[in-house]
């Protein structure tokens, strides 16, 4: 039965419309399926935590980078489809003034604070982190008056955990939407999206935009160009007969951690500043990638070439930027680096920014070859994925020796795989013929998963499952 949109359950702000298309829908509670056996878990589960009925739910799907993987963050765009898998958020408010967030799973301790004081501590990512990023965005962001009412929340999800599918920025959106409506605010998905890349820094994480944008911006059967600045999407019809396999490699990885992900996005930024200096523009008013190469008005391609002409492929310490840049540690510090990256002494600026311009240039590609529905686009699709690969692997060194093993063991079976997600472990994602999915399914089940001793005991279908592109973020009420 299709779910179908009504009014939102209780006055809204002023000048609010809970049923623009520009925002999340609201939609009638699911009244069979897979989803509705979810929500309806996560329902009998509040109410024995809470002793009343929630008001609503919300739904925020993860998502899958078909390509275009660590080139958000420098300004260009990605192409991604939101995955049938999500974080559901069952929410009440309460008179107290408490934030109360449990988690339907109790390996994830329960948390409470004062909803209007509170702190997020990077050094601790824990779970209920994420849905304190969400509660600040909005308080921050959302246009909200006065100081907010306390909420019960619980928290469901089918997104596993590390892998690359973007559990935690899921998390993140999940929890910013249902602030927002338990306040009667409407917000685009646009400006929620926003909102929430926003607010995710308060863990640590320097990231892009794209986790958010899919999540709230996805439609259902395509996949999406994601442009930034201003964040705008396109959406692409994938060719006919294309299957999207997603493998977990078993190997967890958590971006909030460690600082392997935020030191990629500084030795970009750094990339970035000294081509800036040697082109002679001011350095420190560039910080992207994409920004420099709008300025200089050369093509990817073109901006390849510079890279190789202004750098070497070797590891650039610290004290040599900063003797190219014309400045201090100290300075380098306040300026460019981040917190938890300023302890780092080596950087590599040639790998690093030509991945970034070689990636954004297959994602156009990629869009081209979905446009032009030639009898070769899924052999082209393919290849450009394992060029994709072989790229976050030698240049941008995010891979993992699990992801490596998947991708090889794709080669001949799949049209081509890749890493997706940050890497350094979770996820692969491989296009695969329609006809052929089972047969390569079964050959990863044989050769891969038989033999790791992670994948014993566990539900394959959360391990290793195709998806076809879903919806974006939306509200259900009874």
């Amino acid at each position: 039965m299709p779910e179908v949109v009504i009014a939102a359950p209780w006055p809204l702000r002023a000048g609010t419309d809970m049923n623009n298309s520009k925002c999340p829908p609201v939609k009638k509670f699911p009244t069979e399926g897979e989803r509705y056996q979810r929500l309806r878990a996560l329902q009998e589960k509040f109410t024995l935590e809470f002793s009343h009925n929630p008001q609503f739910y919300v739904r925020a799907p993860g998502r899958v980078n078909l390509i275009g993987e660590h080139v958000d963050y420098c300004g260009y765009a990605v192409f991604p489809m939101a995955v049938e898998q999500d974080i559901l958020i069952a929410l009440a408010t309460n008179d107290m003034g408490k934030l109360n967030v449990h988690n339907i799973d109790k390996d994830y301790p329960d948390f409470f604070c004062n909803v209007n004081n509170f702190e997020i501590h990077r050094e601790q990512p824990a779970w209920f982190n994420y849905v304190l990023c969400g509660v600040r965005g909005i308080m921050d962001e959302g246009g909200i008056e006065g100081p907010l009412v306390g909420m019960d929340m619980l928290v469901g999800g089918n997104i596993p955990p590390s892998s690359g599918l973007s559990s935690s920025s899921a998390l993140v959106c999940a929890a910013a939407l249902a602030v927002a409506h338990a306040h009667g605010i409407s917000l685009t998905k646009e400006k929620l999206a926003e909102i929430c890349a926003h607010c995710e820094t308060h863990i640590g994480t320097q990231g892009g935009g794209m986790d958010q944008a899919i999540s709230f911006l996805a439609t259902e059967d395509t996949a999406k160009v994601i442009e930034f600045n201003p964040l705008r999407s396109t959406s692409v019809t994938l060719p006919p007969g294309a299957t999207f396999v997603v493998g977990n490699s078993l190997a967890p990885m958590n971006k909030a951690a460690n600082s392997s992900f935020n030191c990629r996005v500084m030795e970009c930024r750094l990339a970035t500043q000294i081509m800036a200096q040697k082109a002679g523009l001011a350095w420190k008013m560039y910080q992207k990638l994409g920004d420099l190469q709008k300025v200089l008005g050369k093509s990817l391609p073109q901006m390849m070439t510079l890279v190789t002409d202004t750098f070497e492929a070797r590891p650039y310490g610290k004290d040599e930027i900063c003797e190219l840049l014309r400045t201090t540690p100290e300075e380098l510090d306040q300026i460019t680096l981040s917190e938890n990256t300023r302890h780092i002494q080596e950087f590599k600026l040639h790998d690093r920014a030509l991945h970034v311009f070689s990636e954004a240039h297959r994602v156009w590609q990629f869009k081209r070859v979905c446009d032009e529905q030639n009898d070769t686009a899924l052999e082209e699709l393919g290849r450009l994925m394992l060029d994709s690969h072989r790229s976050t692997q030698l240049l941008y060194e995010c891979s993992h020796p699990k992801l490596d093993t998947l991708v090889e063991l794709s080669q001949g079976v799949s049209l081509g795989a890749r890493l997706t997600g940050a890497g350094w472990g979770g996820c692969m994602v491989a296009l695969v013929e329609e006809k052929s999915t089972e047969a390569y399914k079964k050959m990863l089940q044989d050769r891969y998963y038989s033999q790791e001793p992670a994948a014993q005991g566990r539900d394959m279908n959360s391990i290793l499952f195709s998806s076809r592109p879903g919806s974006g973020a939306c509200i259900f009420v009874e």
